[in-house]
């Protein structure tokens, strides 16, 4: 035979047994196959179940878009329309601060003084204007900080401006031959967002945004039933109620007479306030919040009565100072050559961290808002929206979001017109469990069951699992972002936005932890 022929049939006969050894072991690939589940099997029954629920009559309606994924190892768990634009709601916090922890810090201070062009001369009198100064402090209130489950106001809603006060008096002030002046020129004069509800402004959720924010820009209403039925309730405001008239027609009715019934009406510019309807002679009492008119002006008044109170006499008026956004080059220049100021009092806040934390456990729109636009004082052009969201956008950036996956009018959620989609907020979360504030971040967010704005859900979520989540809610809106560690270990990011549906709150924050619980078993 000759030798090349030979060499050919060895050749052959070698493939033909490599073959069959590679198709034993195919053949015992397939046997281990059918004997366990498929790698993929779990997120199939994931999207099974999601996708049962999302196809109910009631839930269809509406627009939903979820994107849930692993965050170790990128992998895509479960989509449904994750690349389409939805309303975030309160989901606008978790791009606000996590922009301010990765550009601010979480150590930034805020700094409120009270300043005058020259200390009281020998008889303690002032002359020139005593200046307010606000520095965009969220916390001039009785907040107790830090946050700790749930808000607790254990000092008076004036307390800080009632120190400063103090330190004023006790720097000799006697007479004020100016004016007070309340500075809140640190951001420009933008009290309200765009797309914002008309209805918005006379609520706690819709508080006018300034530098100057004492008490969380609110007015409480404490309503206390009278000692006899038939008879008008208690009604007072605080802090500083000189400015409201107050209508009060809430009569007292007999006790256990059913729960209260109370309705109360601002119009937006008005500082006239009507309550109606009943309360039972034996109910505690009950407190509303109120959006305030004209932040620095009303803060003006509050530091004149409280001097007035504490002996201090003032000849001239009460006024306020603001920003007006053409303004900033001339403001600049002015400060940069003008005479320093004599500091008679001042109040340095808690580190940002700490209210970053309120922003996410409470959904707090007012701080989120004086949060953006310190971004764009700090790290931008100036303290403004706009400043802000240009400093926003260049971020979102930096983190791999694309342009086309979001628009933003503003810091807290508010706006209407704020379009995001799940996978840019799933984006947005995974990046910021790699940078060095991941910490910070994750311990702002409200923990299932806990705290928060989650302390009353997921009752049924295993206790070795933790959810770390934001919530947000418009009518019509309901979503929910975050993190979830299984009882399994696994680590697990998403992002439910549920936009234009018929559901009531409740049944749409069912739905939406419904899927997270489905995924949470999946993974196990």
């Amino acid at each position: 035979m000759h030798p090349l022929f030979c060499s050919s049939l060895k050749s052959l006969r070698d493939s033909l047994r490599t073959l069959a050894w590679a198709g034993l072991l195919l053949l015992l690939c397939s046997g281990a196959a059918s004997a366990a589940p498929r790698a993929d099997s779990q997120p199939k029954e994931l999207a099974r179940r999601v996708d049962a629920l999302l196809a109910r009559a009631d839930v269809v309606r509406g627009f939903w878009g979820v994107e849930i994924e692993d965050q170790d190892s990128g992998e895509v768990l479960y989509s449904h329309e994750a690349d389409r634009l939805f309303s975030p709601a309160s989901n606008t916090k978790l791009f606000t601060t996590a922009a301010a922890l990765a550009l601010i810090g979480p150590n930034y201070r805020f700094r409120t003084t009270i300043e005058s062009a020259a200390p009281p001369d020998a008889h303690g009198q002032l002359h020139g204007d005593l200046v307010l100064v606000g520095r965009g402090d969220p916390n001039l209130s009785g907040r107790a900080l830090p946050f700790n489950l749930k808000t607790e106001r254990p000092f008076p809603p004036a307390h800080v401006i009632e120190e400063l006060a103090d330190q004023v008096v006790a720097r000799g002030v006697k007479v004020i031959d100016g004016d007070i002046v309340a500075d809140d020129s640190f951001y420009v004069d933008e009290p309200y967002g765009q797309g914002w509800s008309q209805e918005d402004l006379v609520w706690e959720s819709g508080a006018p945004v300034s530098a100057l924010a004492v008490n969380d820009n609110v007015v409480y209403f404490n309503i206390v039933p009278a000692a006899h039925p038939g008879e008008l309730a208690l009604v007072t405001a605080s802090p500083f109620a000189g400015d409201y008239q107050i209508d009060n027609r809430i009569l007292t009715t007999p006790a256990r007479t059913g729960p209260r019934r109370i309705s109360i009406d601002r119009r937006a510019g008005s500082n006239r306030v009507q309550l109606w309807g009943s309360i039972p002679v034996d109910d505690p009492n009950t407190s509303e919040a109120l959006a305030i008119e004209e932040p620095a002006q009303w803060c003006a008044r509050l530091l004149a009565e409280l001097l007035a109170k504490r002996g201090v006499v003032l000849r001239g008026h009460t006024r306020a100072h603001h920003l007006e956004s053409d303004e900033l080059n001339t403001v600049n220049a002015s400060a940069a050559s003008g005479p320093q100021p004599v500091v008679l009092a001042a109040h340095d806040s808690p580190p940002l961290g700490v209210d970053i934390r309120v922003i996410n456990k409470v959904s707090q729109n007012l701080h989120a808002e004086m949060l953006l636009r310190l971004l764009g004082r700090e790290k931008g052009t100036i303290g403004s929206v706009a400043g802000g969201l240009e400093v926003l956008h260049g971020f979102l950036t930096q983190a791999g979001l694309l342009p086309e996956e979001y628009v933003f009018y503003d810091g807290s959620g508010l706006s209407r017109l704020n379009l995001v989609s799940p996978r840019a907020t799933v984006k947005l979360l995974r990046y910021a469990a790699s940078q060095p504030w991941s910490a910070e971040f994750l311990d702002s967010l409200p923990v299932a069951g806990v705290d928060g704005t989650l302390a009353g859900r997921f009752k049924t979520l295993p206790t070795e699992a933790q959810l770390h989540a934001k919530t947000g809610t418009l009518d019509h809106v309901n979503v929910l972002s975050g993190y979830l560690t299984t009882a399994a270990g696994r680590h697990l990011v998403f992002s439910i936005l549920g936009n234009h549906h018929t559901l009531s709150g409740r049944q749409a924050a069912e739905v939406i932890d419904q899927i997270v619980l489905e995924a949470e078993r999946a993974r196990n």
